[in-house]
């Protein structure tokens, strides 16, 4: 029971006596535990050496414990700080050991995943393992994950994860969609549109990504869908900065409620100082967006006719002529 302070069994035994009885003599510990004398008076010493016994200098030889609390605390403290010192440089050691696997076994590097329920489990599990950000190119029409059956994400974000979600624009197309990125955003998820990405991808803490090595799904080949895991290379460094390419250019989505009580700095008159309505934010957020008049409209709760004249008033009040020329009015006088 005290090997981890150092104490091996037969020392244990003997010390427990002491501790039982008070005090004993070398014949006293030879009885009572069956060891030769010769033995037994080593063990005794051994406990002095070791700081777990005391002597008397009378005539027989008294020998008494330490109290456990002063003998033995200090040396579990010790032992235990030794073990955690151990423990970290046994992670540096297997973290050395991975790179220099790496290195020299590109499938140490490269994970081939085939099917949608396994890549399914692994964007679970890489997100249940995240730490820090989840980085997310989100294609039109699923492979594995439908919109709003991530519920890693809802779980990671609640224990502080940032994720930073880029959508293409027909993703918005299908049905539920907008309903379903507002459902994240209002958890903590940080979105933006683009009107078209180059592939599917996930990257978990700059760490580990997946994405597909040939096409699948709804618009590729009929077959299962082929997918890559990469750990820490070149190669997820400039996944990393296709990523943050894309996601610099893109359009925030903002589609929680604003306060509208107060002035937007820098305007020009009195109607551009106003903002807009939490609805009307909404809607021209997801215009700007990409995002099509019916999926606006579901999403809102709106016909689409009056989102069209939502939009004209928008249009009117920023003297645009074209939807395109609201999008630059709405970025020029922060209305979005």
């Amino acid at each position: 029971m005290l090997e981890a302070a150092g104490v091996s069994q037969v020392q244990e035994s003997v010390y427990r006596l002491l501790v039982m009885s008070g005090r004993a003599t070398v014949d006293d510990i030879a009885r009572r535990t069956a060891l030769p004398h010769t033995e037994s008076a080593r063990i005794l010493d051994t406990l002095v050496e070791s700081g777990l016994a005391v002597p008397t200098d009378g005539s027989p030889r008294l020998y008494r414990a330490v109290p456990p609390d002063v003998a033995l605390l200090p040396r579990i403290k010790k032992n235990a700080e030794a073990l955690d010192l151990a423990r970290t440089e046994a992670a540096r050691l297997i973290e050395t050991h991975r790179d220099t696997v790496r290195r020299h076994d590109a499938g140490q590097l490269l994970e081939v995943i085939t099917g949608a329920e396994a890549l399914r489990q692994h964007l679970r599990q890489i997100q249940t393992n995240t730490r820090t950000e989840m980085l997310w190119f989100c294609k039109a029409q699923y492979v594995a994950m439908p919109s709003g059956s991530n519920a890693e994400e809802y779980e990671a974000l609640a224990r502080g994860v940032r994720y930073r979600v880029l959508y293409e624009q027909a993703f918005f197309d299908d049905e539920g969609a907008v309903d379903n990125v507002a459902m994240g955003m209002r958890a903590g998820e940080e979105a933006r549109s683009f009107p078209t990405l180059p592939l599917r991808l996930a990257i978990a803490d700059r760490s580990v990504a997946l994405f597909p090595l040939v096409p699948g799904g709804p618009h590729g080949s009929p077959d299962e869908p082929t997918t890559a895991l990469v750990r820490d290379s070149n190669l997820l460094s400039a996944l990393v900065a296709l990523f943050e390419s894309y996601w610099e250019n893109a359009v925030p989505l903002h589609l929680t409620d604003t306060d509208d009580s107060s002035p937007v700095p820098g305007a020009e008159d009195a109607d551009t100082r106003a903002r807009l309505s939490p609805t009307d934010s909404k809607l021209l957020s997801l215009l700007v967006a990409g995002v099509a008049d019916k999926a606006i409209a579901s999403h809102l709760g709106l016909s689409r006719r009056t989102v069209q004249r939502r939009i004209q008033g928008l249009m009117e009040r920023a003297g645009a002529e074209t939807r395109m020329q609201l999008a630059w009015q709405a970025a020029r006088r922060q209305w979005l």
